[in-house]
């Protein structure tokens, strides 16, 4: 990938933690199964690192 195309999935993948992360708190507020919200959090958080390690070799 290009250093942009890199920039741009960082940005898609922020945006869908920002999106996850409120669901997240919703559901928290309304006493819901959270387990599942949290689990994409943390893939997102992991893919989010790779990307911006691979950012930084490019």
């Amino acid at each position: 990938m290009t250093k942009r195309e890199l920039e741009s999935q960082i940005n898609v993948v922020k945006s869908d933690y920002i999106r996850i992360q409120g669901d997240l708190e919703k559901m928290e507020s309304v006493g819901g199964n959270t387990e599942k919200l949290e689990k994409q959090l943390k893939q997102l958080e992991d893919e989010l690192a790779e990307l911006n390690s691979q950012l930084a070799k490019a």
